[in-house]
């Protein structure tokens, strides 16, 4: 007598988009453990009797790594789908960036231009490409929980056609 047939479901998992084109110089990354961060700023930015305020606060509490990059992307090139478990300060040396989020339907491109930059706040899985006809660098200051990767790996979210 024969049972029913068996039948197997195999899942796997979607793969993850790993870099592609891009470099970095011996020295990159530096690697510095905190205790913790506290540091908080405050300037009078108005010379005159008004006072006009620049201020500035960080907060990291417990055992940080504090990660700094510099990254060379050929044309072409991207960093693939990631995400970060902390907060990096990006800033464009030359060259110019265009990110893409995973969490936007639309999948709409923002250009960062040389000289300026942006703050990935961590946890959001991205994207960031050359799609200029030049080498783009870009030096990256990374706070994350000591003893994590910065990086993770994350695969295609399917919104962008690439």
């Amino acid at each position: 007598m024969y049972g029913a047939p068996y039948v197997a479901l195999v899942v796997v998992p979607a793969l993850a988009s790993p870099p592609s084109g891009v470099s970095n110089p011996l020295w990159s990354p530096v690697i510095g453990r905190f205790d913790g961060i506290r540091a908080v700023a405050k300037t009078d930015v108005d010379p005159g009797p008004k006072k006009d305020f620049w201020r500035a606060r960080i907060n990291v509490k417990g055992a940080t790594d504090v990660h700094f990059l510099e990254n060379k992307i050929a044309p072409g090139g991207t960093f693939g789908w990631h995400s970060h478990p902390g907060p990096s300060l990006v800033v464009v040396k030359s060259g110019a960036l265009t990110l893409y989020k995973a969490s936007d339907p639309s999948c709409t491109p923002t250009v960062v231009q040389a000289g300026s930059g942006f703050v990935d706040n961590g946890g959001d899985v991205h994207l960031v490409r050359n799609e200029g006809s030049i080498e783009t660098v870009v030096y990256v200051v990374s706070l994350v929980p000591h003893g994590f990767t910065r990086r993770i790996d994350e695969p295609a979210p399917g919104t962008c056609g690439f």
